[in-house]
């Protein structure tokens, strides 16, 4: 419950965010125009993200025949959970991780790397897996392409509002408008907002994490194995980072790119040790 009101306050926030810089561009016409340009841009978003990501990802569906038991522990997890088993797809790369995608559970699909499979047992693979399916149960996918989407959006919004003061300054131009926040404040705009809706988006991801260990510890039923495969995740993927498109990194279990200490403040993933932390203390109780 705190992690679903919290996700809820930031996307409040990011929005609040796009429509002041819409505004800041051209007054109240710049804010309707940003608000519509959000609405069309999700609705992309919502439709098409997850065959982006899979593409993107090098990712090919596998059947039930070539891995029986991939689907086996796909389908035991998802009925757990109550939801359609998603299709399944295998990448061809030896880090080990997964992602799940999809914009409802009736259109969903799980993709795990060849080397997780190499990687971890049973437990621990049936632990990932239903941390996927709990992305999939909680519409994180949906929720994270939204914010993705907005915070691009205030970056795109900013370099516009670079042009415009390049070549007539900001503010609108209706008898209604309060006009622009002037060059300083413009300015300022440019430089923060795109920042802070990086930090917001992030903050966004970070929370559905966290969510969706609680809630795949609930559907596999040992919380150990999950916080077991995190480690060994977690270890390989410092070893041997993906090569992944940055824009997809916020998809997988655990950061598949390598991150300075100042870096962790724009990771899309909580501290690995918090996590297992946070697991073992529902194993505990």
């Amino acid at each position: 419950m705190v992690n679903t009101f919290k996700t809820f306050m930031l996307l409040a926030a990011l929005t609040g965010l796009f429509m002041v810089m819409g505004q800041a561009l051209g007054g109240r016409s710049g804010m309707m125009f940003a608000l519509v340009m959000a609405g069309v841009m999700n609705f992309f978003a919502y439709w098409y993200s997850d065959k982006l990501a899979l593409k993107m990802s090098g990712a090919h569906e596998v059947s039930e025949s070539q891995a029986p038991q991939l689907h086996s522990i796909v389908a035991e997890q998802a009925g757990r959970a109550g939801i359609p088993k998603p299709r399944v797809y295998i990448i061809a790369q030896e880090t080990p991780n997964a992602f799940a995608t999809g914009r409802n559970p009736a259109h969903a699909a799980v993709a795990v790397t060849e080397g997780i499979l190499r990687l971890l047992d049973r437990e621990e693979l049936e632990g990932v897996l239903a941390h996927e399916i709990a992305h999939i149960y909680n519409r994180d996918i949906l929720i994270s392409s939204i914010a993705a989407v907005v915070a691009g959006a205030i970056s795109y919004l900013a370099t516009m509002a670079q042009w415009a003061m390049l070549f007539g300054g900001m503010g609108g131009s209706d008898d209604d408008d309060e006009g622009g926040p002037g060059v300083l404040g413009s300015l300022v705009m440019m430089i923060v907002a795109p920042i802070a809706a990086a930090l917001i988006q992030m903050a966004i991801s970070r929370s559905r994490e966290y969510l969706a260990d609680a809630t795949g510890a609930k559907i596999c039923r040992h919380p150990r194995s999950l916080a077991s495969a995190l480690r060994k995740l977690e270890e390989w993927n410092h070893r041997l980072p993906m090569d992944v498109n940055p824009a997809t990194a916020q998809m997988y279990i655990v950061n598949p790119l390598t991150a300075s200490s100042f870096a962790r403040l724009f990771s899309t993933h909580p501290p690995i040790e918090e996590r297992i932390k946070r697991l073992m203390a529902m194993n505990a109780g």
